[in-house]
Order: C-alpha cells, then sequence, then structure tokens
C-alpha cells in the first residue's frame, strides 16, 4: 500500500514557516509603502514643486521618509526570508506586494479597481497559496562554504557565465543602440543580474542566520565574496531599472520586470540549491501551475488598472 502524501503542516518546515510569515509581511510594507509615499509625495507637491517637476520639497515631508521607513522594513523582512526558505517560495511572493498596493489605492487614493483588476488579485492570492502548499523543503545548510561550493558547482557555473556575458552585450552593445527604445533591454539586464543577486542575498542571509546561531561566519572570505557580489549587482540593477522606469509606463515595466526577474531567479535557484531535486513531478507540476496563475493576475492586473470601463468593455467584449 503506497504511504500517504504529508499532510501541510508535516510538509512545511519551521523554517518554511519563517519564511513564509516574513515574505508576507515584506509584501504588505512594501505594498503599503507605495501609497504613503504617494500620499507624503502629494501633501509636498501642494506646496511646493512637484518631483515630477524637479521638486525636492518631498524630502521634507515627514509623510513620505514614514514611507520609505515602511519599504526598508519590507525590503529587510525580504532579505531575512531567503534565510529560511527557498527562492521558490520566497520570490513569487513578491507579486502580493502588487495587490496590497492596488487594494489599498482603491480605498485611500481613491483609485478605482476594476473588476477585472479584483479577479487579477483573486488569481495572484491562489497562485501563491498553490506554490506555498507546495513549496520544497529548506536545504539544511551548514557553513557559508557550503553554499560557495554549490555555486561552484559546473551547471551553475554556466549558468552565471551565460547571464554574465548576455548583461555584458547588452549594456554594451544593445544599450547604447535600442535603450531608449525596446523595453527588454534594461529589463534584461535588470533581471538577468537580479537572479545572481538573489543567489548572493540568500548565501548572506544564511551566513548572518548561523552567526546569530553561534556559529560565525564572517570570519570566511567566502561571505565578503557574496557581500561584494550583491553590492555590485544591485547598485547596476538599480542603475538600469531606473532608466527604464525613467524612459518607459511603469505599468509597463512593473509586470514584465516581475516575470522575468521570477522565473530567472527560481530557474537559478533550481540550478544551484536543486530544489525540486526533492520534490515529486506532480509537485514541481502544481508550482509550476501556481506560477502561472501568479503571472495571469499580476498581467492582469496592470493591463487594466488605467482603463475606464468603456475600454474593459472593448478590451473584453
Amino acid at each position: 500500500m503506497a504511504a500517504e502524501p504529508p499532510s501541510w503542516q508535516e510538509g512545511m518546515s519551521s523554517d518554511n514557516v519563517k519564511g513564509l510569515v516574513l515574505a508576507l509581511s515584506s509584501s504588505f510594507f512594501i505594498g503599503g509603502s507605495f501609497i504613503v509615499k504617494k500620499k507624503g509625495l502629494k501633501k509636498a507637491g501642494a506646496s511646493g514643486i512637484r518631483a515630477g517637476a524637479g521638486g525636492f520639497t518631498y524630502l521634507y515631508e515627514p509623510l513620505w521618509w514614514l514611507g520609505m521607513i515602511t519599504m526598508i522594513v519590507g525590503e529587510i523582512a525580504n532579505f531575512v526570508a531567503y534565510a529560511f526558505a527557498p527562492a521558490l517560495l520566497v520570490t513569487p511572493l513578491g507579486a502580493l506586494s502588487i495587490i496590497i498596493s492596488a487594494v489599498l489605492a482603491h480605498i485611500i487614493l481613491g483609485e478605482k479597481l476594476h473588476i477585472f483588476g479584483v479577479l487579477g488579485c483573486i488569481l495572484c492570492v491562489v497562485g501563491s497559496i498553490t506554490i506555498v502548499l507546495h513549496a520544497p523543503q529548506e536545504r539544511e545548510i551548514e557553513s557559508v562554504t557550503e553554499v560557495w561550493q554549490m555555486a561552484m558547482e559546473p551547471a551553475f557555473l554556466l549558468y552565471a557565465t551565460l547571464v554574465i556575458t548576455s548583461a555584458i552585450i547588452l549594456i554594451f552593445h544593445f544599450i547604447p543602440q535600442y535603450g531608449q527604445t525596446h523595453i527588454m533591454v534594461y529589463i534584461g539586464v535588470c533581471s538577468l543580474l537580479g537572479s545572481l543577486s538573489v543567489m548572493g542575498v540568500k548565501a548572506l542571509g544564511i551566513a548572518m542566520k548561523l552567526t546569530i546561531s553561534g556559529v560565525n561566519q564572517f570570519v570566511y572570505p567566502q561571505t565578503w565574496l557574496f557581500a561584494i557580489i550583491v553590492t555590485t549587482f544591485l547598485l547596476t540593477q538599480m542603475n538600469y531599472l531606473n532608466k527604464a522606469l525613467d524612459t518607459f509606463n511603469t505599468a509597463v515595466v512593473s509586470p514584465i520586470y516581475y516575470v522575468m526577474f521570477t522565473s530567472l531567479t527560481i530557474l537559478a535557484s533550481v540550478i544551484m540549491f536543486k530544489d525540486w531535486d526533492r520534490q515529486s513531478p506532480s509537485q514541481v507540476i502544481t508550482e509550476l501551475c501556481g506560477f502561472v496563475t501568479i503571472l495571469s493576475g499580476t498581467f492582469l492586473l496592470h493591463k487594466t488598472k488605467d482603463m475606464v470601463d468603456g475600454m474593459l468593455l472593448i478590451l473584453f467584449y
């Protein structure tokens, strides 16, 4: 007689639960921060030059700073989440911050959330629940040197080489010619390097977790190498993401970036941490279905958020 599959409570380790809670907290903080910052920008713009017109009066607005602090708290929670749970669980949950931002904008800012936007939110929640229920267990790691050994394996070295080479080609060949006209050029650099930076962030999170538990990981040069890699890639990402946002519509940049970044991050995690090796084919397929559901919800939410009712009827009928 075949053994029964483990229940959700048995399947989710304590570390996975901690990572899940931190990832959800991160989404709430980051999603809410957009609303608080926008309120601050509006308040500052009413008494001075708007940020969109080149003004900096928002720097004197406490509400804007509250939004920034809220976002920083959310990013820290997301950083720590990677120390406890697989990237396969943490990264897709970033879509929830989009839902929270849209719902709060509807309630607080009066930005109408259409029925198809509500459907997009529901799809994101369903997809997130699907991934959470079937997420792999976090791998037991005893030292940051163990993470470094994973990064030095041929499969991941090949992936990292392809990613860095592609990013360099995009930066030096395609951006000068097509950066202002093709959105995929800027977002391609951000997404490619982002997948590697998340692996570095996870390594640093594990190092901090082990250090707090009493096993100092900052005596190893690999920890500092991961820190340098993360800093370099994050600064590069921020640079080209700002260029993309300044050049193209945010409503277009956000979903495309989310799709590419999340897809490449999951691929990098599967190669480096071998997340799917500890799962059955049915679990892997279910997770992929959950991810596609989230992508569909994100696309629908962004596609319809700036449309009036008449345009929605034309689009869907």
